[in-house]
């Protein structure tokens, strides 16, 4: 973690209240800390996160289906094998994080970063994601069919057995990705943008996609 970076997160826990209690479903937590914390199995389903923080948070197993984080600050937490399905997430930054196997279909991502982060099979099937950044990420089984991408971008992440089957793109840049590896719906990527060494090692999913058979 570079120094701008850490100097950045204390000037935003500063003015926020420590949070130690269980979280509950269906509250509304404002300006609140939790750090360092072990929420596993965690029931805050339509549990509501406004201008607070979570750093260093285990979370397995928990439910967070129809939260709400608004202007939230995540770093260096754990979360596997958690529900988030029809979250919302509004100007969110999501630092030196792993998640695995996080179900967050039909979700909506507003102005959210995803910086150093390991994240594998992120379920966001029919999700709306606008203003997203992946920087710096690795990201194993990606799953967008059905998800609706406007102005989304991958640099310096690699993406690896995505899934793009069915998935509406706008603005959606891949030309900084380090890896681009898509399993399927290749013929999907309409408005996507890539560079040529990226199409070049697209087209063989792309001629399969359209059925083009190359000898």
């Amino acid at each position: 973690m570079g120094a701008a970076q850490k100097i950045d997160e204390l000037a935003y826990a500063a003015y926020l209240q420590a949070h130690t209690e269980p979280l509950e479903p269906d509250a509304s937590y404002t300006e609140v800390h939790l750090d360092g914390v072990d929420l596993d199995g965690v029931n805050a389903a339509y549990a509501r996160f406004v201008e607070s923080a979570f750093e260093g948070v285990a979370l397995t197993e928990g439910n967070l289906d129809h939260s709400r984080f608004s202007d939230v600050w995540v770093s260096r937490n754990r979360w596997v094998g958690v529900k988030s399905a029809e979250a919302e997430w509004l100007d969110v930054t999501v630092l030196d994080s792993v998640l695995a196997g996080v179900q967050a279909y039909g979700s909506r991502l507003r102005r959210v970063v995803f910086q150093r982060c390991k994240i594998d099979s992120l379920n966001l099937r029919g999700a709306t994601l606008v203003d997203v950044e992946f920087d710096g990420c690795e990201l194993n089984e990606l799953d967008c069919a059905g998800a609706s991408l406007t102005n989304v971008t991958f640099a310096g992440s690699a993406v690896k057995r995505a899934r793009f089957g069915g998935v509406k793109l706008k603005k959606v840049d891949f030309r900084g990705a380090r890896e681009l590896d898509i399993a399927d719906g290749a013929d999907a990527l309409r408005g996507a943008i890539v560079d040529e060494r990226q199409l070049f090692d697209l087209a063989p999913a792309l001629a399969a996609a359209l059925g083009i058979e190359v000898k």
